[in-house]
C-alpha cells in the first residue's frame, strides 16, 4: 500500500485548505483511512477517520465541525477538507491506512501504512 499526501501550505487564520492523499488501487476495499497530524516534539495526533466497515466518520474534538474526511474511489484519493483554520492546526498532516478495531480507531499505532506527510502552517 502506498500513500502520498499533498495540499499543505501556509494560510491565514480562518482560511480553508483541502489535503489530498493518493492511495494504491484497492486500498479502500481493505483498509480504514485516517488523517493524523504531528507537531515537532509531540506525539502524532488523530484528526479524522473513515471506517472500512460502513463508511462511518469520526473526528477529533479539536476539529469537529471544521473538518471533513471524504474519498473518491474512482480517483483513489482521500481528502481532508479543513475550514476555519486556526494557528493550533499548524502541523504536519499524515494520511494512514489500517484495520483498527473500533476502540483503537484514534490510535496511530493501529495503522499499518503512512504517507510522507504534508505541512500545514496557519499564521497571519
Amino acid at each position: 500500500v502506498q500513500l502520498q499526501a499533498s495540499g499543505g501550505g501556509l494560510v491565514q487564520p480562518g482560511a480553508s485548505l483541502r489535503l489530498s492523499c493518493s492511495v494504491s488501487r484497492g486500498t479502500f476495499s481493505t483498509y480504514t483511512m485516517a488523517w493524523f497530524r504531528q507537531v515537532s516534539g509531540k506525539e502524532r495526533e488523530f484528526v479524522a477517520v473513515r471506517t472500512l466497515s460502513g463508511g462511518r466518520t469520526f473526528y477529533a474534538d479539536s476539529v469537529k465541525g471544521r473538518c471533513t474526511i471524504s474519498r473518491d474511489i474512482a480517483k483513489n484519493m482521500v481528502y481532508l477538507q479543513m475550514d476555519s483554520l486556526k494557528p493550533e492546526d499548524t502541523a504536519v498532516y499524515f494520511c494512514a491506512a489500517g484495520r483498527p478495531i473500533l476502540s483503537s480507531i484514534t490510535d496511530a499505532s493501529a495503522y499499518y501504512y503512512w504517507g510522507q506527510g504534508t505541512e500545514v502552517t496557519v499564521s497571519s
